[in-house]
């Protein structure tokens, strides 16, 4: 059976990664089983140059197809700030509340209609023989005025759906991870696994 390693050490990133892939014809491995795998630093100016390097660094460290993605959240109204810093936008080491607390500071002067903002994800599946294929997902939502729910992770809290009137952290995990970003990414992926 082929496998495949999750190239991230995001233990909320690997669980819903394992959901929506649970489908799939394939094993899904996580960073824990190679305890020597090097950190890859996310130094890439785009979603995309970061999920290739992640892959091919795990792929090639591990010999074994290594799938990685790397998400971010453009809000217009900051000029599609955070982007490709949304892990890190209130500083390092930070916790998922700081950089929500940070996000609604920032958008505390914009009314409802000046709230526009989509996850981005893109996915990367790196080959042992350093092959990359990458594809994309893009969920459109605005940012609320509060944190809202208590499921999902990241700016769950704060991205909201206009057309269920919820966020993703209020709409759960199940159906999240139908129609995410990261899901839509994913799904396309699914279908290069399955094709194998």
């Amino acid at each position: 059976m082929l496998e495949i390693v999750l190239a991230t050490r995001n233990r909320d990133k690997v669980r819903e990664i394992e959901k929506i892939l649970n489908s799939i014809n394939a094993r899904l491995l996580s960073l824990d089983d190679f305890p020597g795998c090097p950190k890859v630093v996310e130094d890439g100016e785009t979603l995309e140059a970061n999920a290739k390097k992640k892959a091919l660094v795990v792929s090639q460290y591990t010999k074994k197809f290594s799938l990685a993605e790397d998400t971010g959240l453009e809000v217009e109204a900051l000029r599609g700030a955070p982007g490709v810093h949304s892990a890190r936008f209130a500083g390092d080491n930070v916790t998922y509340k700081d950089n929500n607390r940070k996000l609604l500071k920032l958008m505390e002067k914009f009314s409802l209609g000046e709230r526009r903002a989509r996850f981005r994800c893109v996915a990367a599946l790196a080959k042992p023989d350093g092959e990359v294929v990458t594809c994309e997902g893009v969920c459109e939502g605005i940012i609320a005025f509060e944190m809202k729910g208590k499921s999902g992770f990241g700016y769950d809290p704060l991205f909201l759906l206009p057309e269920y009137g919820k966020t993703f952290a209020e709409l759960g995990e199940e159906m999240k991870n139908k129609i995410s970003h990261r899901a839509r990414a994913l799904g396309k992926i699914k279908e290069i696994i399955d094709n194998l």
